[in-house]
């Protein structure tokens, strides 16, 4: 089994881009196998998907509005021309994708910084 991990962010609302992105889940043939929250502004996703649904997940993510790393976009990529390319890799082969999603509008200037230190 093949195995990405994913860093990606957005500046929405969690309440909205979460489901948007379930939903491109599912769509896309995948499934969500665990899901947990990181720190208060970052969940993770573990999601299993077979190669074939690979570019119709790709295309979810970018849709729902998050924002990926370069090397987000590059193993996803990757993954989409394999799937082209069936000799190469099995195109019913799974991936596991671990995804971590920051939501940047939830953050604060006090969280961002972490100073420790108070004001008088």
């Amino acid at each position: 089994m093949q195995k990405l991990q994913i860093q990606s962010y957005s500046y929405d609302d969690r309440q909205n881009v979460v489901p948007v992105l379930m939903h491109a889940v599912t769509r896309s043939g995948g499934w969500v196998c665990e899901r947990k929250t990181l720190s208060p502004m970052t969940l993770e996703f573990r999601v299993e998907i077979e190669l074939t649904g690979i570019l119709d997940l790709y295309a979810g993510i970018i849709g729902s509005g998050l924002e990926m790393t370069r090397s987000g976009h590059k193993a996803l990529t990757e993954m989409c021309m394999f799937r082209r390319h069936p000799k190469l890799l099995d195109p019913a082969q799974t991936i596991m994708l671990q995804m971590e999603v920051s939501f940047l509008q939830e953050a604060n200037l006090d969280s961002l910084l972490m100073t420790g230190s108070s004001a008088a």
